[in-house]
């Protein structure tokens, strides 16, 4: 455990920063040593990525220092950062990366850029380093293919070979594992190892408890802008996290609220397309969270986008009240009382480059229009109402949906519905890219929309929110449904056998 001998130390001293007066950060001490792995854990809006952002040379602090093994370091630009060492690898993988270029040539485009002379390059030696650098993390991966031919597990993996390429001593690495499945994460671990067996400082920022636990080194929790507490991962555990960012326990992360079950309103037999979906039988009644669990690749996305007319089914039949839906586009699923909050949520669930107020009001144009005009004044007080009603964390409506944090993202990707005639919501892991205090914000906005009638299908791979939230809880396994159970009565050891192939005994 813990760092090496001669690794370098960086401290951030009394860091502190505010936006329009707003106070994000108020007097934060951080230490990274080198070879050691750091979490850096906190809810929405605790200050964890403004942090890093101040370190990482993208925003200036307003207060405070930092140095590297005693000596004082100004990072006034991300160009800075790297001088210094300090890299770091954002969720966006795509952004950082030119897709048109081979592996080689992404892992050694910063030297590429900054190496002077005479402007000639050897492309035999720079396909070499960069297979060099692949070999040290063990990624079998070919230098001459092409970046946009990645899976994003691999090209996050050749950002932090760039990164080594670079001679770094700080890795920042913000929710590495949100978009990856359990296997790739497995070997974004084992690379995170072999930087700390180099010597290389680590900050790990996730929203995964149990992957904090099983890689960190030593904890430092975040609220409100400053820090609570560093410890060592040996004498914490989840508990101890999850009461340190929320200022709550455990048992109230999940809220669920009482809710009357009534009749049936969603209901579905036989419905199938291609290998993912193959016969899917289910219903949903009015006041009911119905949780789909199942691990990735399980089929739970492929049924949301059928069930929102995003793609055509070629089997099955689907009512919602009795009636047969219509889902041949997603418009007309709209039509039949359908809402999809999508897990992809940037690029189908909001529009990143429209303000939160247009966001909120998309879907209800026609309801707060007159001869073909909005009514500014309307749609303010729709926006203003929902962003008070939701929690919505904005500086003003007119803010870029962009520039939100994951969690208030999802709000607005759930707001935007909330004034609809939707009688049945579809939440897609709803909860992806999402810190624990925006998580229970979202459990409670579920719990209202049951509480008003509305049937809930709530599709996740993890089990811990389908036990806390859901009514009934169904298990999904190569394109199928094989298991029920009701609330109280599955537990996520039993989840993961049904979910990973086992049979009834």
């Amino acid at each position: 455990m813990g760092a090496k001998e001669n690794a370098s130390v960086l401290r951030m001293r009394g860091i502190a920063k505010a936006f329009a007066g707003v106070p994000a950060l108020n007097g934060v001490d951080f230490t990274l040593r080198g070879g050691q792995i750091h979490a850096l854990l906190g809810a929405n809006g605790a200050g964890k990525s403004t942090l890093m952002k101040i370190l990482s040379g993208a925003y200036p602090s307003d207060e405070g220092a930092v140095e590297i093994d005693g000596k004082p370091v100004a990072l006034r630009s991300p160009a800075e950062a790297k001088r210094a060492g300090i890299h770091c690898v954002y969720q966006e993988v795509d952004t950082s990366l030119v897709p048109h270029l081979t592996v080689g040539e992404n892992i050694m485009l910063d030297k590429l850029a900054s190496s002077s002379g005479s402007g000639w390059v050897r492309w035999g030696t720079v396909h070499g380093e960069a297979a060099g650098v692949l070999e040290r993390i063990g990624l079998a991966l070919s230098t001459r293919k092409l970046v946009r031919d990645l899976t994003l597990a691999e090209k996050q993996l050749v950002l932090i070979a760039r990164l080594l390429s670079m001679n770094a001593k700080f890795v920042i690495l913000d929710e590495p594992t949100a978009p990856l499945s359990l296997e790739e994460a497995e070997t974004l671990f084992r690379i995170m190892e072999g930087l700390k067996r180099d010597g290389i400082g680590v900050v790990f920022i996730s929203h995964r408890l149990p992957e904090v636990f099983r890689i960190a080194d030593e904890i430092t929790v975040m609220r409100d802008g400053q820090r609570v507490w560093t410890k060592p991962s040996e004498e914490t555990d989840t508990h101890g996290v999850v009461r340190a960012m929320l200022g709550r326990s455990f048992e109230e992360e999940y809220p669920k609220l009482q809710a009357d079950i009534g009749e049936v309103v969603l209901s579905v037999r036989d419905l199938a397309a291609g290998t993912r979906v193959r016969g899917v039988d289910l219903d949903v009644r009015a006041g009911e969270v119905v949780a789909v669990v199942g691990l990735v690749g399980a089929g739970k996305t492929e049924l949301s986008r059928l069930l929102f007319g995003a793609d055509r089914a070629e089997r099955g039949t689907v009512t919602v009240d009795g009636k047969p839906a219509d889902l041949r586009s997603p418009a007309a699923a709209i039509g039949s009382g359908f809402a999809l909050v999508p897990e992809e949520r940037r690029k189908e669930g909001i529009l990143v480059r429209e303000s939160v107020l247009h966001n909120l009001s998309l879907p209800i144009l026609k309801s707060i229009s007159r001869l073909g005009f909005v009514s500014g004044s309307a749609e303010r007080r729709h926006g203003i109402g929902t962003v008070a009603g939701l929690g919505i964390k904005t500086p003003g409506l007119g803010q870029l949906t962009a520039y939100l944090s994951g969690g208030n993202q999802q709000k607005v990707a759930i707001g935007k519905w909330t004034a609809t005639d939707a009688k049945v919501f579809l939440f897609d892991e709803p909860t992806k890219g999402v810190d624990v205090g925006a998580k229970s914000d979202i459990f409670r906005i579920i719990g209202e929309l049951a509480r008003q009638g509305k049937a809930v299908l709530y599709l996740t791979c993890e089990f811990a929110e389908a036990i806390g939230l859901a009514d009934r809880i169904l298990v999904m396994c190569d394109g199928v449904i094989v298991k029920q159970f009701g609330r109280g009565e599955a537990t996520q050891e039993n989840l993961l056998y049904y979910a990973s192939a086992g049979r009834e005994e």
